[in-house]
Parts: C-alpha cells; sequence; structure tokens
C-alpha cells in the first residue's frame, strides 16, 4: 500500500508516496534526485527521532497506508554529512502560524452571505 510521507530538513519540506515496502535506502536514493544528495550522505530520522536504518522497510517504522495518508503524511526527519564528515543534527524549523483574521473579515465571515451585484 502506499505510505505519504513529509521529509524535512530545517525549512525545506518534500512530499512523497512509497509502498510500505520500501526500504529506507531506496527513499534515500528517491532524496538523491531531488536534492542530489548521495544516500551515503544523508541520515533519515523516524518520528522518535531515531536513526532509520538502511535495511529496514518503511513498515518496520510503522508506516503504512493507515498512519501516513495522503491528507496527513507522517514526518520524516534529514539530515545530511557536513564537509567534515560528520552528520549535521536533526533541525526542523516549525512552520509559521497564519496571522489572525482582521475584524472586517471576521463580520463577513460569521454572516456567510456574500454580497452580489
Amino acid at each position: 500500500m502506499d505510505v505519504f510521507l513529509m521529509i524535512r530538513r530545517k525549512k525545506l519540506t518534500i512530499f512523497t508516496d512509497a509502498k510500505d515496502t520500501t526500504t529506507v535506502l531506496e527513499l534515500k536514493k528517491m532524496i538523491e534526485g531531488i536534492l542530489k544528495v548521495a544516500p551515503h550522505n544523508q541520515q533519515l530520522f523516524n518520528k522518535e527521532n531515531a536513526v532509520m536504518e538502511d535495511v529496514k522497510m518503511l513498515q518496520d517504522y510503522g508506516l503504512s497506508s493507515t498512519t501516513a495518508k495522503a491528507q496527513s503524511p507522517a514526518t520524516v526527519g534529514l539530515a545530511v554529512r557536513d564537509e567534515n564528515g560528520a552528520f549535521e543534527p536533526l533541525e526542523l524549523t516549525p512552520y509559521s502560524s497564519p496571522p489572525d483574521l482582521p475584524d472586517v473579515m471576521k463580520s463577513q465571515e460569521s454572516n456567510g452571505q456574500e454580497q452580489s451585484s
């Protein structure tokens, strides 16, 4: 079955899908096609922030069609190896929140009717 993933690194977010039988190494190869970073220079993290092993399948980490749906994809963290040969620490920049609606728009929204000419 298809699993839908949101791969995050700092301010970068990649949405992709894969089969639950896809190995972590195959997922890294998909990321390589997008970011041009070799799989051995990538480190993926599951929702517990534990490093995912290349030989294991996504379903081994609890990623299935019931836990990773299109409308609510599972988050996978990504870290890459720096010039010194060490992996960077996992960093996921939080998304910003939209500002509150202006009062003018709130009254129109609660009315629920649009005026037409």
